[in-house]
């Protein structure tokens, strides 16, 4: 395994975000670049959500994303969302995604918030192992989810 820079995504990097994003959604359409540059500048000034990333050799292999949410309750502190955990498909079982993951949950306890959540879409039970050994726990809450088109 070679060793990873565990950061946040930068600005340039947009394109090779979005090329690993294909090994997490194969049937996407293609994204034009410069329809979502304006997302893309709301994003990275946007302080209650980053995108982590694993950089391999110049190549980003792994990511997630994680966005806090704003709460009166549990005394104003926020709580945190995970998605769009993905690795490479030439990278994975190195650790990386679990690198990405300690880095966005370091992030979520560094901002205060009182519970970090992550659904997958996944039936499979090696992908529920790993987010198990990543801290997550199941059978918590029952999760409702309403497809939005």
């Amino acid at each position: 395994m070679s060793y990873p820079i565990i950061r946040s995504v930068h600005h340039e990097e947009l394109a090779a975000l979005l090329e690993l994003y294909k090994h997490l959604h194969q049937e996407d359409d293609p994204v034009d670049l410069e329809q979502i540059s304006g997302l893309w500048e709301e994003i990275l000034k946007d302080e209650m959500m980053k995108i982590m990333v694993a950089e391999v050799e110049g190549q980003i292999v792994s990511s997630c994303v994680v966005t806090l949410i704003k709460n009166l309750t549990r005394g104003g502190r926020p709580y945190g969302l995970i998605e769009n955990v993905v690795t490479h498909s030439d990278f994975r079982k190195k650790g990386y995604g679990r690198m990405v993951l300690n880095k966005a949950i370091a992030y979520a306890k560094e901002r205060r918030c009182y519970k970090l959540m992550l659904m997958t879409g996944s039936q499979r039970e090696e992908i529920h192992t790993f987010y198990s050994r990543c801290g997550f726990q199941k059978g918590i809450k029952t999760g409702f989810l309403m497809k939005m088109g």
